[in-house]
């Protein structure tokens, strides 16, 4: 074991949303004042899991996956592509559309966020900043990694596209561009909401997006404490304080999540990232995660220096161990289904949006996408294509290359998109391709382009 230390008496306690109240609780003087604050923790215990729990639970399972980061081989997997609630996983995606706003220069680290009566009004884990009141993007970004802020999380969603369901829309097509294909978020914090949905693969995906775009923010995933204001503010990630060598980078928990934790290891030149989801306590969620790291990171590589490997979901198709399998990934009843919910949906930002990261794409675009018969069987003549992604539909690739045309520019106006079906059944994929580059040049100039852009693109002569 590569263990630190022992438990400490913390270890259980990961992101409970009352847990503050039973401290407040327990701190009171005289046994009837501390019954009575007990039983209205009782009472709001028992108000959230008859809410929550009853209709979400069933989604939450035991999931796992180790991958090397260098390779991007699956080192170990147990249902990794199967739905689970993210709980505050949520926030690596709004983080990573923060960095990738501070990266375009929308905002700065010093730039004001004021605090809406709706974020203020989100419940724990927060900062418990007034509504009406400001925070900087720093305390905020601070804010979501140590103390998985939910009020800071729905403020940055407010102020990056105007509203938190804007914003949304916003991290579901960003997960597709990065190729986590079986993702939809549906607000920026991670608390309950039936439809959103992730799995283990499409985690470790972001994880590893979240390393290699933004090395020098990602460090700020291994912040233990930070002062918010006069008070020192202290993170719950036990498992990262114990454990030699690990860097992050995320907890979370929610009654109908289970406890989850993504986590990212370096030693020496290999480099791993794992995640579990589901777990039933915090201290057995670490105890899983710990057991899986001592267990498959020698069998990383520890080649390849420090580079890491590109976008994984994008390289690699859903996999499922059987169609039984895949028959019953739990689905829930009034959740869009991720491909569907981005074809249907502009990936434009709010008109009223105030700090938009991309250009707008428009729905009419999205939409038509699929009426291009470019984009299902014919290929125009060239010499030369590039794919930048594989989706589990074809919508899902259309939708993909649409909004990657929309910011390619010049190089990609005289390319065609095509998708491309691969596999049989439960493995069926769809690349997302271009084609029709009059030369290798031409082509490895929209993918440059494109790289800019933060996608993957692999250059690629036609041979059809």
């Amino acid at each position: 074991m590569r263990l630190l230390s022992h438990y400490g008496t913390n270890a259980g306690l990961t992101e409970s949303p009352h847990q503050g109240l039973r401290i407040r609780c327990q701190r009171m003087r005289g046994q009837g004042m501390r019954g009575k604050c007990m039983r209205k923790l009782l009472a709001a215990v028992l108000t959230v899991t008859l809410a929550v729990s009853a209709p979400l639970a069933a989604l939450a399972g035991n999931a796992s996956l180790i991958l090397d980061a260098r390779t991007g081989k699956v080192l170990a997997s147990e249902n990794a592509d199967t739905l689970n609630h993210p709980a505050s996983l949520t926030k690596m995606m709004t983080l990573y559309l923060t960095f990738e706003a501070l990266k375009r220069g929308k905002i700065t680290w010093d730039t004001p966020i004021k605090m809406s009566k709706y974020a203020a009004s989100r419940p724990p884990t927060k900062l418990g900043v007034k509504a009406g009141g400001t925070i900087t993007v720093r305390e905020a970004v601070y804010g979501m990694i140590v103390k998985s802020a939910n009020d800071a999380a729905s403020a940055m969603g407010e102020k990056l596209a105007g509203s938190e369901s804007g914003f949304a829309r916003v991290m579901t097509a960003k997960a597709r561009q990065l190729g986590m294909s079986r993702t939809v978020f549906v607000n920026a914090s991670g608390l309950p909401d039936g439809r959103q949905v992730t799995t283990a693969r499409d985690m470790s995906t972001l994880a590893i997006a979240l390393m290699k775009n933004y090395p020098n923010e990602y460090r700020l995933f291994s912040t233990a404490s930070f002062n918010f204001r006069g008070r020192t503010v202290r993170g719950h990630n036990n498992l990262m304080y114990r454990y030699q060598g690990m860097d992050g980078i995320k907890t979370g928990y929610t009654n109908a999540s289970g406890f989850n934790l993504v986590s990212a290891v370096r030693d020496g030149n290999r480099r791993v990232v794992g995640v579990v989801l589901g777990g039933r306590t915090a201290r057995s969620r670490d105890a899983k995660m710990a057991g899986l790291l001592d267990r498959y990171l020698g069998r990383a590589s520890s080649s390849g220096g420090a580079k890491l490997v590109a976008s994984v979901g994008a390289r690699e198709p859903v996999e499922v161990a059987s169609a039984a399998e895949a028959s019953d990934v739990p689905v829930p009843l009034n959740a869009p289904r991720p491909a569907d919910d981005l074809a249907a949906k502009s990936l434009a930002y709010a008109d009223d949006a105030v700090v938009p990261l991309e250009r707008p794409v428009a729905m009419d675009e999205i939409l038509n996408a699929g009426k291009t018969p470019k984009t299902s069987a014919e290929k125009t003549n060239g010499d030369w294509q590039i794919q930048i992604s594989a989706a589990p539909s074809a919508d899902a690739a259309r939708a993909l290359l649409a909004q990657a045309k929309s910011e390619g520019g010049a190089p990609l106006v005289s390319a065609s998109p095509y998708t491309e079906a691969v596999g049989q059944g439960v493995n069926k994929i769809y690349r997302a391709r271009f084609v029709g580059f009059a030369s290798r040049d031409a082509a490895v100039s929209a993918c440059d382009a494109l790289k800019q852009r933060s996608y993957d693109c692999m250059l690629l002569p036609d041979h059809g």
